[in-house]
């Protein structure tokens, strides 16, 4: 039996003070008129009245909600003649983010008894976890946090129930009179989803009713607190297995940085105990290998406040890192035929409308500045661009597939709260690519393209993939013809599935002109990062008027193929640090070997070995400083150093090394050449060590 969230041995079911089941009516079968529900597959008459719960025989515990006719219900709700039943467990997906939604509202109404003055705004389940927002006077802090978590506990252990009911949109404002921004959402009503409003009502469509969850006393239902929302929920807080508050922070309502502030507790939750410490376990590793900090202690990267936000540094050894991965790609990319170009960093705000990026992207944009009367922008993308360098003079259908590329910087406003180290920043450098192509040829190359990104990511160490298709829906912000969209979402699906990974669909996902297949890698701790990115526009090419000379004499518009393979240079260093935890791969190690001396005799010794390495294109240093070796090995170790070669009288004399591995394992008496060769090879082989 799990220990319940209050840290202790849960007491039986049958002595619980509350029984999470809803409660049975008691009515004898044959005075109630019957309906007919459909459950496990065939029909079942049921009494008039049942519960989804009770056609379910659930628990509460490990059938915690119910789904009736496809949408999310609660145990209590009644079903209707002909109404579909399906269990939801809780440690199914649907099943947690209940029992998360569940666990904010016990956070709400602790913090408010704590925090009398504290007013709401909303509180949904997140992946792996819930938040709530509050308006109050000061910051939470870390004992508040620990007051608050404690009263989680004692109204869980209480095992308060659940209790939905309708109300009019009058009753609901009567009740909430002291709750300014649930009032807002009040009047949201019927205007279309609201933005940041995943809890809070049933606002989302016109017409849809509001709802209040009340938390019933167990014994005697006596309201104990209430709150708008849609729900589902748990039956009673004494479902929730295991909980944990994590931190605050602030956090705009609804997301704008217009509106106030409010304060916000992030907490996780779990089907149990085991599952939690889990998670728990696997932040604790994530933490170890997060890029801020290890970008500060090997010297990578910095983050000067004079710059701003989100505009990193990159130091000798994180440019040396750049510098090899950016080389990598200059040479794979002219192997596979690209063209290198290079474009500006600003240009008149003129190009964007041409491209269509102004009205769909302008938010992401940096403000606009002006120079001779003249509106100018910082670029966010490389596109608009490229398509001026094709259309610079006539083209030939013999120059296409024309693979022009570039690490182009980008800018790209990014609001404060997402910042985030290197995986979101406002300046970047893309590694881009477009490639434009006739209808006839972009198949192939789609296939080909999507092959080279794979192999470059499997260069960089990275071996689980799976592809996410990403199309156009029913939003006014896609552009373009239906049968274009058509054509070039079929073109990328058959890419897709001829690669032979997992493919899954992300309906509304694509940019404004088309669209794309994103690539979704797995690091080294089983997190899953977006990197490439191949797009397919029949769009871009028309609005800039693009076209080549096919073989019968015509003019044709090109298809364009956009492609970033590292998304960004920033973001995609960041992931291989916290892939390879700071020790990457030797290399794309800023030190590739350090000559650790016993004693100040041997530093000639040693000198000459790293002179041999550097003349073989290896980054060799010698640590002649005062400290004694054991310190020296310490240092090289905390600096991810892949090999130390250590030298004492013994390896003079035998004009050898011994070699010490970043993983602590050790060989003595290595002959110079050995050494040598050995590790010229692991970095030739790109070996992952």
């Amino acid at each position: 039996m799990e220990p319940d969230a209050s840290g202790g041995e849960p007491e039986s079911i049958a002595s619980e003070t509350a029984d999470p089941r809803p409660p049975s009516r008691g009515v004898p079968v044959s005075t109630v008129p019957e309906l007919r529900i459909r459950l496990d597959g065939g029909e079942r008459a049921v009494p008039a009245g049942t519960t989804a719960g009770e056609a379910l025989d659930a628990d509460g515990r490990t059938v915690i909600a119910a789904r009736v006719n496809g949408e999310l219900r609660d145990l209590a709700g009644e079903l209707h003649d002909g109404d579909a039943v399906e269990p939801v467990e809780i440690g199914s997906d649907d099943g947690r983010a209940i029992m998360r939604h569940s666990a904010a509202h016990v956070m709400a109404q602790a913090v408010q008894e704590l925090f009398p003055e504290a007013r709401l705004g909303i509180g949904p389940p997140v992946e792996n976890g819930f938040y709530y927002d509050f308006d109050v006077a000061e910051p939470f802090t870390p004992d508040d946090l620990k007051r608050i978590e404690k009263r989680m506990r004692e109204i869980v252990k209480q095992g308060q129930r659940f209790s939905r009911r309708p109300v009019s949109d009058d009753d609901a404002r009567a009740e909430l009179a002291a709750e300014p921004y649930k009032l807002e959402l009040i009047g949201l009503k019927g205007s279309g989803p609201v933005e940041d409003a995943a809890d809070g009502a049933n606002v989302e469509v016109g017409g849809a009713e509001l709802t209040i969850y009340d938390n019933l006393d167990a014994k005697s239902g006596e309201l104990r607190w209430k709150d708008l929302c849609r729900g589902p929920h748990l039956p009673s807080t004494r479902v929730i297995p295991a909980f944990k508050l994590m931190r605050s922070g602030g956090a705009y309502w609804r997301g704008s940085e217009k509106n106030p502030q409010l304060q916000r507790i992030y907490g996780t939750a779990w089907e149990s105990r085991d599952k939690q410490d889990e998670y728990l376990k696997f932040l604790a590793e994530a933490e170890k290998r997060d890029h801020r900090r290890l970008g500060a202690e090997l010297d990578l990267f910095s983050f000067p406040p004079e710059l701003g936000s989100g505009l990193p540094v990159f130091h000798p050894k994180g440019g040396i890192i750049r510098k090899e991965m950016e080389d990598y790609m200059r040479r794979r990319q002219q192997e596979a035929g690209y063209e290198f170009v290079n474009t500006p960093h600003i240009t008149k705000s003129s190009l964007f409308e041409i491209s269509g990026h102004l009205p769909y992207y302008g938010e992401d944009m940096f403000p606009p500045f002006e120079v001779d009367e003249v509106e100018y922008r910082v670029k966010p993308m490389n596109c608009p661009m490229h398509n001026l360098i094709f259309r610079a003079r006539g083209r030939s259908y013999r120059e296409l597939p024309l693979r022009l590329c570039e690490f182009g910087s980008v800018y790209r406003y990014e609001k404060s709260g997402v910042v985030h180290g290197l995986t979101r920043v406002r300046g970047m450098t893309q590694d881009d690519s477009h490639i434009y192509t006739t209808k006839e040829q972009m198949g192939e190359e789609i296939k080909s393209l999507l092959s080279f990104v794979l192999s470059v990511l499997r260069d960089f160490g990275l071996s689980e993939f799976y592809l996410e298709l990403s199309t156009r829906d029913d939003s006014d912000k896609f552009i373009g013809d239906e049968a274009d969209w058509a054509e070039a979402t079929e073109a990328l699906r058959q890419a897709a599935q001829e690669s032979g990974l997992e493919l899954v669909d992300d309906p509304g996902g694509a940019a404004f002109y088309g669209p794309k297949i994103s690539v979704q890698a797995k690091d080294a701790i089983g997190r899953t990062w977006q990197l490439s990115t191949i797009q397919l526009d029949f769009n871009q090419p028309k609005r800039f008027g693009l076209e080549y000379q096919a073989a019968d004499g015509t003019r044709q518009t090109p298809a364009m193929i956009h492609r970033a393979l590292f998304g960004s240079v920033e973001r995609f260093l960041g992931v291989l640090v916290e892939h390879y935890a700071g020790a990457m791969p030797p290399w794309l190690s800023p030190v590739q070997a350090v000559g650790i001396p016993i004693g100040d005799a041997h530093v000639p010794h040693l000198e000459k070995v790293a002179a041999r390495l550097r003349e073989r294109g290896i980054r060799a240093e010698v640590d002649t400083s005062s400290d004694r070796m054991q310190k020296k090995i310490r240092n090289a170790q905390k600096q991810k150093i892949p090999y130390m070669l250590l030298a004492g009288d013994d390896d003079v004399a035998k004009d050898a090394v011994s070699f010490r591995y970043r993983s602590g394992e050790q060989k003595n008496a290595v002959p110079i050449d050995e050494a040598v060769e050995e590790i010229v090879k692991a970095v030739e082989a790109r070996v992952q060590i």
